[in-house]
């Protein structure tokens, strides 16, 4: 069995580690503050006695990575970097790393902790076809590796884009909750409605992927004129209750600007070309 390394001890990186002892991998960790070693692994005093030949590294965001890296002791060695960052973030560490000679692949992280260790997990990576190749059956005791290329900002971006989606859904979501709140709804009536929500939202998500692909957003079931008026709605009566509005006068901002290039009768999904400051529904900001 590889031997392999784990760099810091988070929730996240003690996953990492104890689904590699429970594999059967003698799993070296090192953390800033020494303790936190899951049972079986070996703890290392120094980030330069754990490294080995494949060093994981999992901590808050990259300052932290560049602040525990031993540029020295992984030369030579494969560092995979799981912490969550940016896509040019994810691309300036692989040009460092390429200059201190360690072979580097980036990954992000696509599941909780409760799916590291299972084929439910997810995680993706990007850099070098033949570096993820020659490592993929270590990575795949993590979760599904899923790779997608060469760009070693790729991981990132995928992971940036998803987490979009996700933390501006739940946002929605305590949104809704403090604006029922504001007319007397509780929560346990009301919960059972953003369910029903979060049951039709696949559908909508493939018709708009579906969309985009094409390039066609028709507006026969709902358009942009109609989903302004909604979202217009939800602007007063949140205002009325004093909450805060900054994301959904947002998405109105992009309706204004279709409307305003007399798009208004296409569907929802055209938005995604007005999302840029300057987005002028011309593929500009697709």
């Amino acid at each position: 069995m590889t031997p392999v390394t784990i760099l810091g001890l988070g929730p996240m990186g003690r996953a990492l580690a104890g689904a590699y002892v429970a594999a059967g991998h003698r799993t070296t960790v090192w953390n800033r503050t020494a303790g936190k070693a899951p049972e079986g692994a070996v703890e290392a005093v120094t980030v330069a006695e754990a490294a080995g030949e494949l060093t994981i590294v999992s901590v808050i965001d990259y300052d932290a990575v560049s602040a525990i890296l031993d540029a020295e002791a992984l030369k030579g060695r494969t560092l995979v970097n799981l912490t969550a960052d940016t896509p040019r973030r994810a691309r300036e560490m692989a040009a460092w790393a390429a200059d201190q000679g360690i072979a580097y692949l980036e990954g992000a992280v696509a599941c909780p902790t409760t799916g590291i260790g299972t084929p439910q997990g997810l995680i993706f990576y990007s850099g070098p076809r033949e570096l993820f190749s020659r490592w993929e059956a270590e990575l795949s005791v993590l979760a599904t590796p899923m790779y997608l290329g060469d760009d070693p900002g790729r991981a990132a971006a995928f992971d940036v884009a998803v987490l979009d989606a996700f933390w501006n859904a739940l946002a929605g979501v305590v949104h809704a909750y403090a604006l029922g709140a504001s007319e007397g709804i509780s929560a346990a009536e009301l919960t059972p409605m953003l369910r029903g929500l979060g049951e039709i939202l696949p559908s909508l998500i493939d018709e708009c992927g579906a969309n985009l692909e094409s390039g066609e957003h028709p507006g026969t079931a709902s358009s942009i004129r109609s989903a302004r008026a909604a979202i217009s709605h939800v602007i007063a009566a949140s205002e009325t209750a004093g909450l805060e509005t900054g994301a959904l006068r947002a998405a109105r901002g992009y309706a204004d600007r279709a409307v305003a290039d007399g798009r208004g009768d296409e569907g929802f999904s055209l938005l995604t070309k007005y999302v840029a400051a300057r987005g002028d529904g011309n593929g500009s900001a697709s």
